[in-house]
């Protein structure tokens, strides 16, 4: 069996790096991994490639940033040339990025089989891009691997027939499994002068929250009270720096009192800060699933999530409003009130990659079989 596992931005990296080292614990597989170029820092990119030890990738396309519409497009054009000199047995995808949409078309449309690794989830908002690239993705793939109960009943109200839905727990999980030791071991903290569990992990980058004006500038002002709190540690990501600079704020932000702003970091290190820190703010996806792993506090500045299982049984705490005396009241709260009843989510456990691998194994030793039964018997 042949294999195209598709990574386009960082997050994809951590959810392909088991799957393909999964893969090729089988001789009779062959595994390739094809990096979209999506993601906008190819400098980061190779650091996640290194620190996941991801080999050198089988093609890189270089589609590099874009309207949603350039990137989707440049990625199905050079894709669709690798599938038909390749000719794989199938595609696998994870994710919500514009390269999953995109290969998913270009798989389907040329009759090959397609697997949606983290299938299901849904934030009921089709003003996401990421929201509209799950549901069109789910609708054509012929595997479907869910993460959590809540993509089984998605999947189910969807009308996807039972037999090509598998529960298999979350990649993402295997690979904090698999680094976490060695990203404690990092001595980032003094490196940076940071105490352990005395500073408050912030990520933001989603356009709802710094595209406009008047978002951005609550961002600052959240932040600014924030630090008067405690110690903020914030890796800046570029479409939040843009926006600072765009509406004439760069300045001001970073003349705050106890922000400590830093570049994107790899994945070990942000690992390290998250495992260390007292508190994560975020408008995030993955980092509300490593949070309920690591059990550390996180607040989502969102009003919905397409990963409630990380509100019901995990530590994260969705607002759904970007106000900044609701933010902080939130923040004093769990600060002084650990919640002490979190539990780690059913399948979370390292494993999901070689249970994923079985699956399709298994299906394609069925598939295999009924293909060989159908074969006309010629009598000489």
């Amino acid at each position: 069996m042949k294999v195209l596992n598709i990574v386009g931005a960082r997050p994809n990296f951590m959810k392909v790096a088991p799957l393909h080292r999964a893969f090729l614990q089988h001789p009779h597989v062959t595994s390739k991994v094809i990096h979209t170029g999506q993601h906008y820092d190819e400098r980061m990119s190779t650091i996640f490639f290194d620190q996941l030890e991801l080999p050198k990738p089988d093609y890189y396309l270089g589609v590099g940033s874009g309207s949603h519409a350039v990137i989707t497009a440049k990625v199905m054009m050079e894709f669709e040339k690798i599938v038909e000199q390749e000719k794989p047995d199938l595609v696998l995808v994870v994710g919500d990025v514009n390269s999953t949409l995109a290969c998913a078309l270009v798989t389907k449309k040329l009759n090959i089989k397609l697997a949606h690794v983290e299938a299901g989830l849904r934030s009921g908002d089709r003003e996401m891009p990421e929201e509209l690239n799950r549901i069109m993705t789910d609708g054509i793939s012929d595997y479907l691997f869910v993460t959590e109960q809540s993509g089984m009943i998605n999947l189910a109200k969807e009308n996807v027939p039972d037999e090509k839905v598998f529960f298999v727990g979350n990649v993402m999980i295997d690979s904090l499994c698999s680094y976490q030791e060695k990203a404690i071991k990092i001595a980032l903290l003094e490196k940076l002068n940071l105490t352990k569990k005395e500073y408050v992990l912030m990520t933001m980058h989603r356009p709802a929250n710094v595209d406009q004006e008047h978002k951005i500038r609550t961002v600052v002002e959240m932040v600014e009270r924030v630090c008067k709190r405690i110690p903020v540690v914030l890796p800046l990501h570029p479409r939040t720096a843009k926006h600072l600079q765009k509406f004439s704020l760069d300045k001001r932000f970073r003349s705050i009192r106890n922000l400590m702003i830093l570049e994107p970091q790899g994945y070990l290190e942000f690992l390290n800060l998250m495992t260390n820190a007292a508190l994560i703010v975020t408008d995030s996806g993955g980092i509300q699933e490593e949070s309920t792993f690591l059990r550390v506090p996180c607040l989502t500045l969102r009003n919905t999530t397409e990963r409630p299982i990380t509100v019901t049984l995990g530590t994260n705490v969705l607002i759904p409003e970007l106000d900044v005396d609701t933010i902080m009241a939130t923040v004093d709260k769990t600060l002084r009130e650990k919640k002490s009843d979190t539990v780690i989510p059913p399948l979370w456990d390292g494993k999901a990659a070689p249970r994923i691998v079985q699956h399709l194994l298994t299906e394609f030793e069925t598939l295999s079989a009924k293909n060989n039964q159908s074969k006309p018997t010629v009598n000489v």
